[in-house]
Formats: structure tokens, sequence, C-alpha cells
């Protein structure tokens, strides 16, 4: 299965209270690899429709993991999970989703299980390139992209698949600086402009700048949530201590 481009199957839970007006819902989810010690353990964290939030973390601290059981790619032991569907999913390294060669050509692959017309298809590829500002560039070859442009053309698949949903598992790690805060200024937008709800994952302080509000995920448990100011100064007070 080419992963990032169809509804990817989640453990939805029953729409409860704990996933009323939400876009992203977890509770208490526990997840290990195996007979290994739990990764994530009873993390809970809910996103609001129509916002943009990050959730940081170190190396090893169960973020890309939580990303993956979101997404569908993996099943917890315990708890429950709820996405609004369908989900685009743009990976860290996007040579692992771009599978066409023109980027027309793959923007347009997350299409064909909807069946649509001709002129149907062309009008979503068009309007999702005109979206992450690459008009016109349907025969570009993929090999030929940089690797910020083929970030968007990832994100341009979900918005062609119009997913209410963007998970986003470090993706501006490939990225030269420029780049870095281009892609990041440009996932607020759409966020912001067509009403999307995106979960940005990051080990970066200063990406905290764009979104509205932002997690800490350590030890496989969510132990902080709140503005990127507060979350800043969370960072900071503990490397104090640490220091």
């Amino acid at each position: 299965m080419v992963m990032g481009r169809f509804s990817l199957p989640c453990f939805v839970a029953s729409k409860g209270e704990f996933v009323k007006q939400a876009a992203i819902s977890v509770k208490n989810v526990t997840f290990s690899w195996g007979p290994q010690a739990p990764i994530l353990k009873n993390c809970s964290l809910e996103i609001p429709q129509g916002e943009f939030w990050m959730l940081l973390g170190s190396n090893g601290s169960g973020k890309s993991t939580l990303l993956r059981i979101l997404a569908g790619l993996a099943t917890p032991q315990q708890g429950e999970c709820y996405v609004e569907q369908p989900l685009g999913f743009v990976f860290q390294n996007p040579d692992h989703q771009l599978v066409m060669p023109t980027v027309g050509a793959d923007v347009a692959f997350g299409l064909v299980s909807e069946q649509l017309g001709w002129s149907q298809m062309r009008d979503r590829v068009q309007e999702a390139l005109s979206a992450v500002n690459l008009s016109g560039w349907e025969r570009r070859p993929i090999y030929a992209l940089s690797g910020g442009q083929k970030q968007r053309i990832a994100i341009a698949g979900a918005i062609a698949r119009h997913c209410p949903v963007l998970m986003l598992d470090e993706p501006t790690a490939l990225l030269d600086p420029d780049t870095q805060q281009e892609l990041v200024q440009q996932v607020r937008s759409l966020v912001k402009s067509r009403g999307m709800s995106a979960l940005w994952v990051t080990h970066r302080l200063e990406e905290l700048d764009y979104c509205d509000r932002a997690f800490i995920l350590e030890n496989g448990k969510i132990t902080k949530q709140g503005s990127p100011q507060e979350l800043k100064d969370y960072v900071s007070a503990m490397e104090s201590v640490d220091g």
C-alpha cells in the first residue's frame, strides 16, 4: 500500500463527549512494540477543528509512534482515538510517498478511488497545486524537485482529496533553514484559509511560533500543553534544571 494517499483505517471511538467538536482525539492510548516496555502510556490529547497544533518531543519520546497510530498505521493495545476522515499524512522524507513520475500524476494518484471524470480530476489537481503555490507544475518530473517542493506536492495530494485533517511527521527535518520556515508558514496559511486541522510533529522550538497551541510528549505521555510561549518557557525551565 502507498501510505498517505487513501483514507487509512483508524480505531475510531463512538462519538461521545471526548471527541465532540474535535478533529483529532486520543484517550488513554497505550502502545508497545511486542514485549518491550510501552512507548506510549495512557496518552491523551484533543485538537479542535480548524486549528494548527504541534507535537514537540525529543527523539524516542513516542511522537512519531503516536502519529502513526492516528494515521491508522498501528493499533494501540489500549485506549481510543478518533480522527476526522479522510486524512492526509506527510512523511519526514517525501520520497517515501511520491510514487508517480510527474507532479500532476502524483497529485492525481490519490483520486483514483473516487472514480472522478477527467475534467473533475484535472480541476482538483490544478486547485491543489494552486493552493501550495505550484500552479502549472503538472508536467514537472518529481526527480527534479527540491525537498521543500516535494513536501508541498505531498500536501497538495491531501488538498486534492479534500482532507479535513493533515498530519505531518517532522516535515522540515531534511530541509534547509529558509525552506523550513517557508513550509511551516504555508501549512499555517492553508489551515487558516481552508478550515483544515493539522498536527505537526517537531523537535524545533522555533517552529512553535506558527501554531495555535502545542503539546509536549515526554516518556510516552503528554506532560504539557499550551500556547507556543508557554511551551517555550516550560522547555527553557526544564533545560535550566537539567543544566
